[in-house]
């Protein structure tokens, strides 16, 4: 799987309809390893329900099979995104593809939970077509990415969900919950302009999606919604559970719950026919992902701490089932059988490459032992050849910056500089108040590093093939801790902090019925309050 970072979305849509006009739809989510299945009725020519749908999943790739089987009078699905959503990929795969039966045996083998939890064992005939779009979505990942779905896994969602309410592309924009209506609103700047920006202090790129999924499709569910008030209500009045929460969180990755769900893939090709330079990104996104969940296990005692007093029902669920489940223990003892205790994920690219060279404990494989050792010796030989130019040339404040696209480079003040630079000095670059330049050594060198350090990706993939395939065992568990630190995410660095930014008596907890009246009192707009602090007509509201 490629090193998907960002906000940006990864997912993967297949859409199939018949011709009494229903619609089933696969949503497919490389980020977190989740599916979600969707079967309905479009009960107009506009497809509205399937229009809000895409707004919600925003997809980046829609497969659709040819557009012949579209229902009389209606545009089609292919069509539809072809007019409505122009800068999503469109893929066109043959009929055959969109195979309910197989879709059937793929959620039974890949789903986390059992299909009787889902209801898909006894009503597949029912919902072939959300599955028939599932067989497609995932033969063309796995085409296209080159993986494998790890079995028991994936985490299914059906229907969506019953206990969400669904709120159409039209009512988002003009409530201005992900974008602002006005771009250019008085006295506004771009954190305050929509609801979604205004509580987006979420500290993980999994958070800050589940926080937009939560305003696309809020909860009606008076139970879940009651359990994180309790939440909430704890974190307001336990000080150092709040700030210890908030504290225990920062430790683990941004990218949570990519990281956590990347074990969820498996390469197609076996390891040793893959050995190649051209293969070297591969292994080190992989090497990468080890050593950040390394670094996300070893933040779990941390965690455990902050939550081992929590009373909520919510934050004790926590606790009970990740921080006492000894899956996660078992796993951190495998991974420090192989990975060095001493290696830590590193942002500055020379530094991050060391670290991920010598991710693996000495004496596990010789070949790598070797690589390592080439590696040294040419990174040692540049900084020495640094070291040969600043006399040779009188330049003592020549700097040898890395960067992962040209490698070593030097960069020399322009004001160390008399007259002409010497004729060995290549490559030369006005950057600001320095000059940037290499020489043919320094370019040999970079070549030899370079190569050194694919070498040690490629000997350290093999080393860690036995051990991935112990942790792909236990990928349920690993999809499980990154959806409860998105929750934990949005609910403490979002909800609770912006709770803990205002006066004690400028929110309170509202109370939820069935079947009971609507009512506000001394309601604001929470854009309008951000703008303006000190003047906010309230509002009283009642609907019976």
């Amino acid at each position: 799987m490629e090193d998907d970072t960002g906000d940006k979305s990864s997912i993967v849509i297949g859409l199939i309809e018949n011709r009494a006009k229903e619609v089933g739809m696969a949503a497919f989510d490389l980020r977190s390893a989740s599916l979600h299945l969707s079967q309905y009725i479009e009960t107009s020519s506009s497809y509205q329900n399937t229009k809000t749908l895409l707004q919600f999943y925003d997809p980046v790739v829609v497969i659709v099979p040819p557009n012949k089987f579209a229902p009389d009078g209606m545009l089609g699905v292919s069509d539809l995104v072809d007019r409505f959503y122009a800068s999503v990929k469109k893929v066109v795969m043959a009929r055959c593809c969109f195979d309910d039966t197989k879709g059937a045996v793929l959620i039974k083998n890949l789903a986390a939970t059992e299909p009787s939890a889902l209801g898909l064992d006894t009503y597949y005939k029912q919902y072939y077509l959300c599955l028939a779009a599932a067989a497609a979505t995932i033969k063309w990942i796995e085409a296209e990415k080159g993986v494998i779905v790890t079995n028991h896994s994936l985490l299914v969602t059906f229907n969506g969900s019953f206990d969400h309410m669904s709120i159409d592309a039209t009512s988002v924009q003009n409530l201005e919950i992900i974008e602002p209506f006005h771009s250019s609103l008085l006295g506004t700047n771009n954190k305050k302009r929509s609801l979604f920006h205004m509580l987006k202090t979420t500290k993980t790129t999994g958070g800050t999606r589940l926080l937009r999924a939560n305003l696309l499709q809020p909860l009606k569910d008076i139970k879940t919604i009651n359990t994180r008030l309790d939440c909430l209500d704890e974190l307001m009045s336990n000080e150092q559970l709040f700030f210890g929460l908030s504290q225990a969180l920062r430790k683990f990755p941004k990218e949570i719950d990519r990281i956590l769900c990347h074990f969820c893939f498996k390469p197609k090709r076996v390891t040793n026919e893959v050995l190649g330079a051209d293969n070297a990104r591969r292994s080190q996104v992989l090497i990468s992902s080890i050593i950040l969940l390394k670094t996300a296990l070893d933040a779990l005692p941390l965690l455990s701490k902050a939550l081992k007093n929590a009373k909520s029902f919510l934050l004790a669920n926590v606790y009970k089932t990740i921080c006492e489940n000894e899956k996660y223990v078992s796993i951190r003892k495998r991974v420090g059988e192989v990975i060095d205790e001493d290696v830590l994920h590193a942002r500055v690219p020379f530094v991050a490459r060391t670290q991920q060279c010598f991710a693996v404990k000495a004496g596990i494989d010789g070949l790598l032992d070797i690589a390592r050792r080439t590696f040294c010796d040419t990174s040692e030989a540049i900084h020495n050849l640094a070291n040969k130019y600043r006399e040779e040339f009188k330049l003592p404040n020549l700097k040898l910056p890395f960067n992962n696209r040209q490698g070593f480079y030097f960069s020399i003040p322009q004001k160390d500089i008399q007259g002409k630079l010497p004729s060995k000095f290549i490559q030369v670059l006005k950057h600001g108040n320095n000059i940037h330049c290499s020489t043919l050594e320094l370019a040999s060198l970079n070549v030899r590093n370079k190569s050194a350090a694919a070498e040690c990706y490629i000997r350290t993939e093999v080393c860690l093939e036995a051990l991935l395939n112990s942790i792909r065992e236990d990928a349920s568990a690993l999809t499980l801790l990154a959806e409860v630190l998105c929750l934990l995410d949005m609910i403490i660095n979002s909800f609770a902090y912006t709770i803990s930014t205002k006066p004690v008596d400028r929110y309170t907890r509202p109370e939820f019925t069935s079947n009971g009246p609507l009512a506000i009192d001394a309601g604001r707009h929470p854009i309008l309050e951000s703008i303006h602090n000190d003047f906010v007509v309230c509002n009283w509201f009642i609907f019976c």
